[in-house]
């Protein structure tokens, strides 16, 4: 997705294909659960949770939903992470799999916290 006009998460995910919406709101709903103050905000045309610099992006792919909680907390959870495709700070999660809403919760909380330090 290319447009810039878009500047809330809500537009975002309504942007979005249909049928991959459910899965964005549980995604968002999961960490903004969460991390309930962090700001919310367009980044990186990604839906982006922020508290004084970004803490957490999601955003569709063809194929997946993929969260960017940074390279530490992709390397803090690679043991919980086994049969997901990571990379530097890039967690896919495939669209023909159950969303592990817990695990994207504790990921957030994790980099939130983080973000304090």
């Amino acid at each position: 997705m290319s447009d810039k006009s878009i500047n809330r998460i809500d537009d975002y995910i309504l942007a979005q294909d249909s049928a991959i919406q459910e899965r964005l709101w549980a995604v968002y709903n999961a960490i903004s659960t969460a991390i309930p103050d962090a700001e919310e905000r367009i980044s990186w045309q990604m839906p982006t949770f922020w508290k004084g610099r970004n803490i957490i992006h999601f955003a569709a792919g063809r194929k997946h939903i993929g969260i960017y909680p940074g390279p530490e907390a992709v390397e803090q959870f690679q043991p919980k992470l086994e049969g997901y495709k990571t990379s530097k700070g890039a967690i896919q999660f495939p669209n023909n799999k159950e969303l592990p809403l817990n695990l994207i919760q504790e990921i957030a909380l994790w980099s939130y916290r983080r973000n304090k330090k």
